[in-house]
């Protein structure tokens, strides 16, 4: 084996020429994937004018110096642009909105956080989906069934931590 298995990083190996090389193009990948940050939502094609250390996430069917990357995190370096293949899980803040971009399933995915529950400050705020609350049926009981509903309607705000008991 020559690379890591996530990030392909080359394993320098013994009396290999020009170690620093391979050192470098490693540290050129790990600057690109670790605490990522990309400019913008995903694009097809390179900006124009693009600054050393600005990285960006490929969009599909990609144009340009960006031809056959589709999907990849690409970081101008002082050497040109440099590519490193997402893997599941690698998440991406886009500086534009502050949205996460997140790979999973072989697609990057804007904005959708995945989990169990939310909590703020140790109280849950968020959790499970709870049924459905049923909505008043007309009739002469309305009143009664608009205050169970109303009641039902606190008690899941309640169950979520949205309001306090």
């Amino acid at each position: 084996m020559s690379a890591t298995h996530r990030l392909a990083l080359p394993f320098i190996l013994p009396g290999q020429a020009q170690k620093e090389l391979f050192h470098n193009e490693a540290l050129q990948a790990l600057d690109l994937v670790v605490a990522a940050a990309v400019e913008e939502p995903p694009r097809t094609a390179p900006p124009a004018s693009p600054a050393i250390g600005s990285c960006y996430i490929v969009a599909p069917s990609p144009t340009g110096a960006w031809i056959g990357h589709s999907g990849c995190l690409a970081g101008m370096t002082s050497a040109g642009w440099r590519f490193v293949s997402p893997f599941e899980g690698l998440a991406a803040i886009i500086r534009s909105s502050g949205v996460t971009a997140t790979y999973r399933a072989g697609a990057w995915q804007l904005g959708t956080l995945c989990g169990e529950r939310v909590e703020i400050g140790g109280q849950q705020v968020v959790g499970p989906q709870a049924s459905a609350i049923p909505a008043p049926a007309s009739g002469g009981v309305i009143d009664a069934e608009a205050r169970v509903a109303v009641s039902a309607i606190l008690s899941a705000l309640r169950l979520h931590g949205l309001i306090a008991s």
